[in-house]
């Protein structure tokens, strides 16, 4: 065992003490030591699934492979509604090379999952597999019925785990209502895997299995730091057992159920609910991209401002040469990152920093997307470990944008706990932050330097890209070091650096997602 593996193993704890640092109540008689232990060693299990048993990790490609077929079905409908150049398939080479581009290429695969997973869940699928792991949730860790419940179904959505516990949100506790909203920072919905998959696949062929497995791991992380930072101190509701869906059209409040066209949601067909779930997808293609637009957009407006400084003479011009907001984030994120044991060598620690505190503005699809060009770039590229540690670290959607999603949608369903949500909301930011970092220290833990925990990568000649644009000087400051060059991504618009992974994901079939 290396000295970067014991270093993750300790980041376990290091976070947890943070948490602890800034918990509403410090007293170790409410600590929540069954929590703490079982969800540590939980995690480590899983873990150890992942990492150390070939079985696992075999049953992860197979189902990496199955998930392959539904990306293929997604592209198939984006390629007869948007035309073969623009979304080529592996059977249907384009004509001319468009490169990869964002709109057409990863949100279509949003709205196809959405209706998929509304389809699988009106006919039982999705709540045979959370019933599982709410059992191993609530059995292990002794949580309440109802967060353990919500706290599966993140697994597979997102602020849409809140309804499978509706008729219980109203009575639920502070601490309750923190580890649900955490949950759903912590982890990526199913829709959105996809987006991260195209970016990811040419330099981690095994992105997606593990992308599954992060989530899943990322459920007790995200309990065992909400727990720590809003200890429970009452009795919830549910705390004897996972609660029953019944078949009533009215929940224990008197408020109606969820309804769709007017009837209730268990009773629409198959059909009907693909179809709803594949309109909700195109809201939510809708919402991915307008706020990719305003957060880039805004974030280069910064950025520019700083290179507008950076050309003043003398001090101040020398200290905004290498200031930006990925610079600020990476030194705010460095003490982080260096838990979860990425690397001892400045260079790649610091970048492997910034690529991870990027995410708490502009969301995990830039970062992603930077982290596959730095991985493939040809000179100086981030190691296999780097990769593999920051892409667990950034599989959540622990940023800004998520909280006016997670908290106003919580508060729709409950709007007598506005207060205590909009409190609350900020906390779960947090925790689900350092949850997603606690499960790269896990995968920091188990790894091994091992070739088969990435894949086998295609040859570099297909990962490199074809030429890029120049960016803007605004992108790179004069008097930047050079790491700093580097990692001045976010001035670059999204459909320039979208076109960097353009040949894989046009030519190597595996790759086209």
């Amino acid at each position: 065992m290396s000295l970067l593996n014991l270093i993750s193993f300790f980041g376990i704890f290091g976070l947890c003490a943070i948490a602890w640092l800034f918990s509403e109540n410090r007293s170790l008689r409410v600590f929540p030591w069954r929590v703490f232990s079982m969800g540590i060693l939980l995690q480590l299990v899983l873990g150890a699934l992942v990492f150390w048993l070939p079985f696992t990790r075999e049953a992860l490609q197979v189902f990496s492979n199955l998930l392959d077929g539904v990306f293929l079905a997604a592209d198939t409908g984006a390629n007869f509604v948007f035309g073969n150049n623009i979304v080529p398939l592996p059977t249907k080479p384009a004509s001319v090379n468009l490169g990869y581009i964002f709109a057409f290429r990863a949100l279509p695969t949003v709205i196809f999952f959405s209706g998929l997973m509304a389809l699988l869940y009106n006919i039982g699928v999705i709540q045979v597999v959370t019933n599982v792991f709410a059992k191993a949730f609530y059995t292990t860790m002794r949580l309440s019925g109802a967060e353990a419940l919500s706290g599966a179904a993140n697994i597979f959505v997102g602020i849409e785990a809140a309804i499978v516990v509706k008729p219980f949100l109203a009575k639920m506790t502070r601490s309750e209502l923190c580890a649900i909203l955490s949950c759903c920072f912590g982890t990526a919905a199913s829709s959105v895997l996809a987006i991260y998959v195209s970016f990811l696949r040419p330099v981690f062929p095994n992105i997606l299995g593990h992308l599954v497995s992060a989530s899943i791991i990322a459920i007790p992380a995200c309990f065992v730091l909400s727990k720590i930072l809003v200890p429970e101190t009452e009795i919830p509701l549910t705390a004897g057992g996972i609660p029953v869906e019944t078949d009533d059209n009215e929940d224990f409040e008197g408020a109606p159920r969820e309804r769709v066209g007017g009837e209730p949601i268990e009773r629409v067909s198959p059909l009907d609910a693909a179809i709803v779930g594949a309109l909700d997808g195109v809201k939510m293609s809708v919402s991915i991209a307008a706020v990719l637009i305003l957060i880039l957009g805004l974030v280069s407006l910064i950025n520019q401002i700083f290179a507008g400084l950076a050309g003043i003479p003398g001090v101040i011009g020398q200290f905004f040469g290498i200031v930006t907001l990925a610079n600020i984030a990476g030194v705010l994120f460095l003490p982080f990152t260096f838990l979860t044991g990425v690397s001892l060598e400045w260079n790649e620690l610091w970048e492997s920093s910034v690529i991870i505190g990027r995410r708490l503005l502009e969301t995990a699809i830039p970062p992603y997307q930077a982290l596959a060009i730095a991985a493939a770039r040809p000179v100086n590229p981030l190691s296999d470990r780097a990769v593999l540690i920051v892409s667990y670290a950034l599989s959540g959607f622990a940023h800004l944008a998520s909280v006016g999603i997670f908290v106003g949608g919580t508060i729709a369903l409950i709007p007598s706990r506005r207060k205590d949500i909009s409190e609350l909301g900020w906390k779960a930011l947090f925790v689900g932050t350092l949850a997603t970092l606690m499960i790269a220290c896990v995968a920091g833990f188990y790894d091994t330097g091992s070739t088969s925990i990435l894949g086998n990568k295609p040859a570099p000649a297909v990962i490199a890209p074809a030429s890029v644009p120049s960016p803007p000087p605004a992108a790179v400051p004069a008097k930047a070091s050079p790491a700093a060059k580097t990692l001045s991504v976010p001035a670059v618009p999204s459909s320039e650096k979208a076109a960097k992974p353009a040949k894989a994901t046009t030519q190597k079939p595996a790759v086209a997602r």
